[in-house]
């Protein structure tokens, strides 16, 4: 039984730290422009396929993932610049519906760049199980774990101790105050949604050696990256580490206790549960307006 247990915590932290990156992106986004992008997911899509067509053609594993990353965050800076930008002023609703058909619109050109078949990208350290307690870990998985932990440290360097950062983090709090003293608003919030792009393409591509990717694995990401990031607190970066992490070992609680044909449902009742529960999330304020 207690083999099980690590088991359980060591899947569902894998594929939390997945969730945990998407959630990141849902909240660097949320905090500059206030819209929820459902087109996050899409992101890690777009990371991992290209991922695979740029290692199908013979390049290096880090040069096509280098590549890939950037191809991800284009994706992010003209989902901007030429939807979310353009619509500015809009209702908040139809921001959010928004990004939702954008996502949709990127998954009918990535059918068409690349293919409806499901691809996996090679482990990048071999695929022999590591023994820990009895359970077992891919070393892809420890990858998985070690980028995401250097990704959450280095957002958390660049807002806290770069200009830049701050600056990002300062018109998060209030974009009228930071456009009163000069700053672009307009390249800071283009800034989030691109650097969103690239944390969303490169949790992609560290999953895609453990788990299958297509043109339509973006829809399941966003769902589960938003529950995370629900469940943690919207707008809190710390919280969508944590509620990634929690989301995942739920999962994984779940799939081996009760039945994994119903393991991507567990999402859809995190969001309700908190809801119901504690609105705000678990690190997140609870906001009051006085009208």
């Amino acid at each position: 039984m207690t083999t099980d247990i690590v088991q359980y915590v060591l899947s569902g932290v894998t594929v939390g730290a997945v969730y945990a990156l998407i959630a990141l992106g849902f909240t660097l986004i949320y905090n500059a422009s206030h819209v929820a992008n459902f087109a996050q997911g899409d992101f890690a899509m777009i990371g991992a396929m290209s991922a695979v067509y740029l290692g199908a053609t013979g390049m290096p594993v880090v040069a096509a993932a280098i590549v890939a990353t950037a191809v991800a965050a284009a994706t992010g800076f003209l989902l901007y610049r030429l939807a979310v930008d353009q619509a500015r002023g809009s209702p908040v609703l139809g921001l959010i519906v928004l990004t939702i058909g954008a996502g949709v619109f990127i998954k009918g050109v990535a059918q068409l760049v690349f293919d409806k078949r499901f691809h996996s990208l090679p482990a990048w350290f071999g695929d022999r199980p590591i023994q820990i307690l009895g359970a077992t870990i891919l070393p892809q998985s420890l990858v998985v774990l070690a980028g995401g932990a250097v990704i959450v440290v280095g957002l958390a360097f660049f807002t806290s101790r770069m200009l830049l950062g701050k600056g990002m983090l300062a018109a998060s709090q209030n974009s009228l105050a930071a456009y009163l003293v000069g700053m672009n608003v307009r390249s800071i919030v283009t800034l989030a949604f691109v650097i969103s792009a690239a944390i969303g393409g490169l949790a992609g591509i560290l999953a895609a050696p453990i788990t299958l990717t297509s043109y339509d694995a973006g829809t399941l990401l966003s769902l589960k990256g938003f529950a995370a990031a629900m469940l943690g607190g919207m707008g809190s970066p710390v919280g969508a580490v944590v509620g990634g992490l929690l989301l995942g070992i739920v999962e994984a609680f779940a799939s081996g206790l009760i039945s994994s044909a119903y393991k991507d449902s567990f999402a859809f009742v995190v969001i309700l549960a908190v809801l119901f529960i504690r609105p705000q999330g678990l690190m997140g304020t609870l906001l009051r307006e006085r009208v």
